[in-house]
């Protein structure tokens, strides 16, 4: 999805009515409405001080990683995140996001039996059910997957859950909730591992190239200034040099041992 001049106006100068709230979310997440000019959408509002407290990421800052992602998926060409904005609420700063219908029917993480699996999949763990059968972990081979998980890997992903991992009605794949993104130290979580070894596409490389150069202090776009407002300076530089390592080894890592490559649950 690429974003307006609409998209963006109507996320940071709408006004937000709630209707109502996600209760599967681990932190508050609100359903709104959003309207300006007579211009009226669905939302998803996050206010920091519903943010529950982690362990190993500061107070209050998922807002602000949920805006750097997006941020860092647009300059990189990646569009796989909603757009997405900080701003004030009915509830205090935190992350708008535009809401994403789902096409229901469209499968791009599943659990399925062996026997099931067809083209157009890739493996990602091989397993058994409660019953005791077998059952493997599999997503859709579709080229914004690709991107969203190279996403992942540039922005240190702790928790792509395959239920983050959205067929949109409008036939666009989306990821959302990187909350838990950015972080310095290797945390990366994922149920996208299927393209593990393979060399990157020419697509992919082309697209962390110009991260690679909107990253750099002084460039047009202003992203590396528009980032240290929701990131330290190390992660900043973190982030960099994900991307600078990703470009060289020309391929997508491995999981590397130091973390649980797969979020639990799964969905």
């Amino acid at each position: 999805m690429t974003e307006t001049p609409d998209t963006l106006e109507l996320l940071v100068h709408g006004t937000l009515e709630v209707h109502g709230r996600l209760t599967e979310a681990s932190n508050t997440t609100l359903l709104c409405g959003i309207a300006v000019n007579g211009v009226s959408e669905l939302c998803v509002y996050k206010p920091v001080r519903g943010e529950r407290p982690l362990w190993d990421f500061p107070d209050g800052t998922l807002a602000g990683r949920e805006v750097a992602t997006y941020l860092v998926s647009q300059a990189a060409g990646f569009d796989v995140v909603p757009p997405t904005v900080l701003r004030d609420g009915p509830f205090g700063p935190g992350m708008v996001q535009r809401w994403i219908e789902v096409d229901e029917e469209r499968e791009l993480v599943d659990i399925v039996s062996p026997k099931k699996v067809g083209k157009g999949w890739r493996t990602v763990l091989r397993a058994r059910g409660a019953d005791g059968d077998p059952a493997l972990l599999v997503h859709a081979d579709d080229p914004a997957l690709y991107r969203m998980a190279t996403l992942d890997v540039v922005v240190n992903n702790a928790d792509r859950k395959g239920g983050h991992v959205l067929a949109g009605a409008d036939g666009g794949v989306y990821g959302v909730d990187h909350g838990i993104c950015l972080h310095r130290e290797e945390k990366l979580r994922t149920v996208l591992w299927g393209w593990v070894g393979e060399p990157l596409p020419e697509e992919i490389v082309e697209c962390l190239r110009r991260l690679r150069a909107a990253l750099s202090p002084g460039h047009p776009s202003g992203l590396n200034d528009t980032l240290h407002e929701h990131l330290t300076r190390a992660e900043v530089s973190a982030l960099r040099s994900r991307t600078a390592r990703l470009l060289d080894a020309g391929e997508l890592p491995a999981p590397g041992g130091r973390w649980p490559p797969i979020p639990w649950p799964a969905f």
